[in-house]
């Protein structure tokens, strides 16, 4: 399928510098832009490869400023990174989706189901289940008893749901990741070994949450760990019982929470973040990669290092590691200036 200049520019509200009726009919990347496809420039780091690209067509932001010719035809957008994921929807609903129940599948007589889905082969829908319209399960999809999936959810393949969880509407599972397995509760006896604990909640996603592929949320040990509205969690990550995570918080790879920590809104973790149980961050908290979370957070912090410290300390921080080295040669040198005068005033 091809994209003409003007009809993408009509789409995105966009203007065009260059050939008009220019098309397209794939994408890449800038740096290895080749003709017929569409390319965005969002970050200056990339800059470079506008003047190089072989890309048909580039989208920029309004204020960009051009140093050099460019070839390609420039289509200025307030956002072209956000212009560009919306081309990407409308490129992904161009390729149209699945629909109706395959077999071999199970429902039970008493889930219901709505209009226009997909049911993939090998899932199993469990009992009192009740699934919206516009949703699309992929084959190997386990959705246990008591589940709720609002419209408009997609559910790839391998997904694990168990009973009474609650997924949103607009939500996307990537394969693997499991819904509402029981959080990680043991009882220390007497005699050193652990009796476990009945997980006896649930999971609550809301509308337009993603859960990254072989992600893991725990279902609370009583009521429900919640993840709140447009939170994004990547692939592997840890979400433990009774966890509260705020709207619009993004986790990138392998972060993980232990029990009863509440995040709040418009968080940003770093990759492999700790978070230690019963703790409480704030809304609109920055923590870096690798970040060890030990104490609460308070709003607007921006944090680093393991343990987690405010980032004007960690610099500091930083600034002295780096002299190690230095610092260590200086002391032994003292060392050494010190023996040499004890040895001079007769000092053992």
């Amino acid at each position: 399928m091809e994209f003409q200049a003007t009809s993408i520019a009509d789409f995105l509200n966009g203007i065009i510098e260059g050939d008009p009726n220019a098309t397209v009919n794939n994408i890449s990347k800038i740096e290895d832009g080749k003709p017929g496809t569409l390319a965005f420039l969002a970050n200056p780091k990339y800059n470079k490869y506008i003047y190089e690209t072989d890309a048909t067509i580039v989208l920029v932001n309004k204020d960009f400023v051009a140093e050099g010719e460019i070839k390609a035809t420039l289509i200025r957008v307030d956002n072209a990174y956000e212009a560009f994921a919306s081309l990407l929807d409308l490129y992904q609903q161009a390729k149209g989706t699945k629909s109706g129940i395959e077999n071999p599948s199970y429902i039970d007589a008493s889930a219901t189901v709505g209009k226009n889905i997909y049911i993939g082969a090998f899932s199993y829908i469990g009992k009192n289940v009740r699934i919206g319209n516009n949703v699309k399960i992929y084959p190997h999809v386990y959705i246990g008893d008591n589940v709720v999936v609002k419209d408009n959810t997609i559910i790839y393949a391998g997904v694990k749901i168990y009973e009474d969880c609650k997924i949103g509407e607009l939500c996307i599972l990537h394969a693997g990741c499991v819904i509402g397995a029981d959080g990680f509760g043991f009882a220390p006896t007497g005699d050193g070994s652990y009796k476990k604990i009945p997980q006896v909640g649930n999971v609550i996603l809301e509308d337009q949450v993603e859960i990254g592929a072989n992600t893991t949320v725990d279902c609370a040990t009583m009521g429900s760990t919640i993840i709140h509205k447009g939170v994004k969690l990547d692939n592997l990550i840890q979400i433990a019982h009774n966890c509260e995570v705020g709207e619009n918080t993004v986790m990138a790879a392998l972060t993980g929470l232990a029990g009863s920590v509440k995040v709040g809104k418009n968080c940003t973790f770093g990759g492999q973040v700790g978070v230690a149980g019963h703790l409480n961050i704030g809304n609109n908290v920055t923590l870096g990669a690798m970040c060890g979370v030990t104490n609460n957070i308070k709003d607007d912090k921006v944090m680093l290092g393991a343990p987690a410290m405010d980032i004007s300390q960690a610099a500091k921080v930083v600034v002295v590691y780096r002299r190690l080295p230095q610092l260590r040669e200086q002391v032994i040198n003292l060392e050494k200036e010190l023996a040499a005068l004890k040895e001079q005033i007769g000092l053992k």
